[in-house]
């Protein structure tokens, strides 16, 4: 779980502090900069797994394309010489995970704060566009006596945070970074402390971070923050995916896309405790006829024994029987979050860009109320029945803001900052609502619902209703 991002230098990130519960919604206007944060977070995620080049190749540029330029990542108001992006995580990561040779490692500490810079070397050579930089990396554990203190989101004590948060460490960091002759050097330190020697590197010339490269069980929490933040991922459901079929040789997980839905859906039915698959479909099923507008009798996973295909199928009340690549767009989508709450094995963080899309204004409800109810529970233990996942979702809708509570609202605007050459640029800013519980950090700055009025109401001149009727 992401607990806390802070970003220094990123897009238009600048000096931005958030702290996260398990669900979280960002609201806004389109162009304020909203996706940003997604950016970052996927970003984060890329690196602890790809070299920088592949991280940079990956994540949206300026123009909403993957472009591989490094340049497009940083703050435009940096001048040539100066572009630096500072990141920090503050993050809850499973005690138990497996290395890459398939070794279970038990990390020393859960709750962790990661620290990264970046900076921007210019092009040299045959080198034409330039390269991000590693200037320093650092983890370290976070004091249990610190958590009621920095985990400010409404939770049990006893069921949820002493359940998750673990720590037999005192002293040294994970990684840190030292400078020598001005160069940065990166530290590998034990899970033991005082134990053994630090493991050092230069820098400047590093393909890749430090915690990318943490593959074995040899330093278990440095594979325990890098398992976790493995597991953010950002949802981009697409209708053409969420309608294919899938072959019996298929993988059976869901892809960030939706491809591969129904063979998810009949692997968790499949796994049912009690051998009982059609309550699985049942639940589903029922959650869908949530909809206004659709109507479910019974759901089920098809099998053509022929072909070799999974397909789901829906029966309506009348009992037609449709198969689901014929839904709509909105109606996908709803579907294929209600086969995610039904999956234990999908943990982590998950970023969805506005799920409302496709949703007709009545179901809104639903919707924001299946999102919410992706999140773990922090007032129950987490387990089989209370997957430890965390869900984060950006919205331009204003039905959307009226319908989520208030505690789970970050609303976002732009703020004017100077650039190196003395020109304007902007700035996102993030303000929780009036006496919720991020209203409590330091240095908040809140929104009050009479602030927000002008965005939830309708623009001066549009037309709700049909005339006539």
């Amino acid at each position: 779980m992401l607990t806390r991002l802070e970003v220094d230098g990123f897009k238009n990130l600048l000096g931005l502090e958030v702290d996260f519960g398990p669900f979280t919604c960002i609201a806004g206007e389109n162009g304020t900069g909203k996706s940003n944060v997604f950016d970052a977070i996927q970003f984060l995620s890329l690196l602890s797994s790809r070299s920088l080049i592949e991280a940079a190749s990956e994540v949206r540029g300026t123009d909403r394309e993957r472009s591989g330029d490094p340049r497009e990542l940083f703050w435009n108001g940096f001048g040539s010489h100066d572009k630096r992006m500072r990141f920090a995580a503050e993050m809850l990561v499973p005690e138990f995970v497996e290395d890459d040779f398939g070794r279970e490692a038990k990390a020393t500490s859960t709750y962790l704060r990661y620290e990264l810079e970046l900076g921007f070397l210019p092009p040299s050579g045959a080198d034409k566009v330039g390269r991000l930089a590693l200037l320093g990396e650092r983890l370290n554990h976070i004091n249990l006596g610190e958590a009621p203190r920095r985990l400010r989101f409404p939770h049990s004590k006893k069921a949820f945070r002493d359940s998750v948060l673990k720590n037999n460490r005192s002293g040294a960091a994970f990684i840190s970074t030292t400078f020598q002759d001005g160069q940065p050097i990166i530290s590998i330190h034990q899970d033991g402390g005082s134990r053994g020697q630090p493991k050092p590197a230069a820098a400047s010339r590093a393909p890749a971070t430090v915690v990318s490269t943490v593959t074995s069980s040899d330093d278990p929490t440095i594979l325990a923050a890098r398992r976790e933040m493995q597991s953010w991922k950002r949802l981009a459901l697409e209708p053409t995916a969420l309608r294919t079929a899938d072959r019996y040789t298929d993988p059976q997980v869901m892809d960030a896309n939706g491809l591969h839905l129904p063979g998810t859906l009949f692997r968790i039915a499949q796994q049912e405790p009690g051998s009982d698959p059609d309550r699985v479909f049942a639940r589903v099923s029922g959650r869908l006829a949530d909809l206004v507008g659709v109507s479910v009798d019974e759901l089920r996973v098809v099998e053509d024994e022929v072909r070799q295909l999974l397909a789901v199928e829906l029966q309506e009340a009348n009992g037609l029987r449709i198969p689901a690549r014929s839904l709509s767009e909105g109606t996908l989508r709803f579907l294929a979050l209600c086969v995610l709450l039904e999956d234990p094995s999908v943990q982590g963080l998950l970023c969805m860009e506005e799920p409302e899309n496709g949703i007709h204004p009545g179901n809104l409800p639903a919707m924001v109320e299946l999102v919410r109810d992706l999140a773990v529970d922090p007032f129950q233990e987490p387990g089989e029945d209370n997957p430890f996942r965390q869900v984060l979702v950006n919205t331009h809708s204003p039905g959307v803001v009226q319908v989520v509570d208030p505690a789970d609202l970050l609303f976002a605007d732009s703020v004017r900052r100077k650039r190196s050459d003395g020109q304007a640029t902007h700035a996102l800013r993030l303000r929780p609502m009036t006496g919720t519980w991020r209203d409590r950090s330091p240095g908040s700055v809140s929104v009050t619902r009479p602030d927000i009025l002008p965005y939830l109401t309708a623009p001066p001149g549009a037309q709700l209703t049909l005339d006539g009727i």
